[in-house]
């Protein structure tokens, strides 16, 4: 059973619309690319150790940030929020509406990202957002760059191959 995960929004945006972005393919390490948010959507469309959380907070702010601060036109987004939507569901996880009961963090947005961690049980949140990595562990959960996360599961993978 693959490993639920949660991606902040500044991950999935920067996955998507910030340099060297593989938004076709998804290729995940080894080897690493240069946009460790893509690797982390890659490793979650390999569907191999890790499975991917969303919620409709999530994929709306995915939305507006790609639309009002990178300009894209609707058309891409649609394509990119399904893209993400596919690969939640086909790694076990899903698109779910968490309750609201965590009040951790002052930026009411971070405390959304917790809420669907605590309400799916994610053994790691991965995230930019300087307020959510000061909480970690947050509840016993790991809260890491994508750079951390990416280079862990490149280390991991690498040393299966090596002892296979």
């Amino acid at each position: 059973m693959p490993t639920p995960v949660v991606y902040d929004v500044n991950v999935l945006v920067t996955a998507a619309a910030c340099g060297n972005s593989p938004f076709r393919s998804w290729p995940s390490p080894p080897p690493t690319s240069g946009n460790a948010s893509a690797d982390c959507v890659g490793i979650a469309n390999d569907a191999a150790e890790f499975s991917l959380w969303l919620s409709p907070h999530i994929l709306l702010n995915v939305e507006r940030v790609l639309s009002q601060l990178f300009k894209w036109e609707q058309e891409p987004i649609d394509a990119y929020l399904a893209a993400l939507t596919a690969i939640a569901e086909q790694s076990g996880g899903e698109v779910v509406d968490p309750p609201r009961t965590v009040h951790d963090c002052s930026d009411h947005e971070d405390n959304l990202i917790l809420d669907l961690a605590a309400e799916v049980g994610a053994l790691l949140v991965v995230s930019n957002d300087i307020d959510l990595l000061s909480l970690s562990p947050w509840r016993g959960t790991p809260i890491v760059t994508p750079e951390v996360f990416r280079q862990k599961v490149d280390g991991m993978r690498r040393h299966v191959r090596r002892h296979r």
